[in-house]
């Protein structure tokens, strides 16, 4: 084969590769969820100022941010109304706070092991049944079939922002959702912690699930389930009562504030 020839095998064969690259970057980028875009800013605005006051307690330039991070959810994740679930445009934007609370301050985070929020009218089964069985879920990250989909009932979402709400599954599930982004749910989002936090952090979630477990806690005893729940509880709690959370378990305050960006100011009472 001539010189020639090589030269234009070779330029084929790359344009192959830019090909392939281009057309494998168009079908992984996310699609627009088109049922999430007819929320207005102004819309958005006024359930974050009336319904999360975690926004409020935000600098102009960080609630900026949050509102473009949560339009960024929307356009990316879809948002399905399950079994006769009558879906306001209210709940999509407390879908989209309660994604964004954890990771206002990761610039580059995104919940790419995410495709679809399912809302369901009431708690369900392990078996997502909502009429028969012991239907004590509120809300759950999926696997297998259901892999890279979060499920929730509208009334935790909605209860989870209302005034001094006694927890918000929709946060704690989001967590779940940190925590597995490295694969594994164990309690310890590496994506998020920084490496020689990990020990510190492994050291207080045990010393303090064992506290739970022996009575010896005001964290509630599902904290004490595993390390994974142990995460999703005490963030919730970080978020919803940082103030009560830094007099009472100042140690475990400040694992989850460094976990989180420093985000959160001990004046805020509720997420709420």
């Amino acid at each position: 084969m001539e010189h020639r020839d090589y030269v234009v095998v070779a330029f084929i064969f790359l344009c192959g590769i830019i090909l392939i690259y281009y057309v494998f970057k168009y079908y992984n980028k996310p699609k627009i969820q088109q049922d999430n875009m007819n929320i207005s800013r102004e819309e958005a605005l006024d359930v974050l100022h009336r319904k999360v006051h975690f926004f409020d307690s935000l600098s102009a330039e960080d609630q900026e941010k949050f509102l473009q991070r949560g339009q960024y959810f929307l356009s990316a994740t879809k948002i399905s109304a399950e079994k006769g679930v009558v879906l306001t445009n209210e709940d999509k934007v407390l879908i989209a706070a309660s994604a964004t609370i954890p990771l206002i301050h990761y610039d580059n985070w995104a919940y790419k092991n995410l495709t679809e929020v399912l809302v369901y009218p009431d708690s369900f089964t392990e078996k997502f049944d909502t009429e028969e069985g012991e239907r004590n879920i509120l809300g759950m990250v999926g696997d297998g079939a259901l892999n890279h989909k979060m499920i929730i009932s509208i009334g935790a979402l909605r209860a989870g922002f209302n005034k001094n709400p006694e927890g918000n599954t929709a946060i704690h599930e989001f967590v779940h959702l940190i925590d597995k982004a490295d694969g594994e749910t164990d309690g310890v989002p590496e994506y998020l912690i920084p490496k020689e936090l990990v020990q510190p952090w492994l050291q207080e979630m045990h010393r303090t699930i064992r506290q739970i477990r022996t009575g010896h806690s005001d964290i509630r005893d599902y904290a004490a389930t595993n390390e994974a729940e142990f995460l999703a509880v005490t963030s919730e709690y970080f978020f919803k009562k940082p103030k009560m959370l830094q007099k009472d378990h100042p140690r475990l305050y400040s694992l989850l504030d460094e976990i989180y960006g420093n985000q959160v100011q001990p004046d805020n009472q509720t997420i709420g």
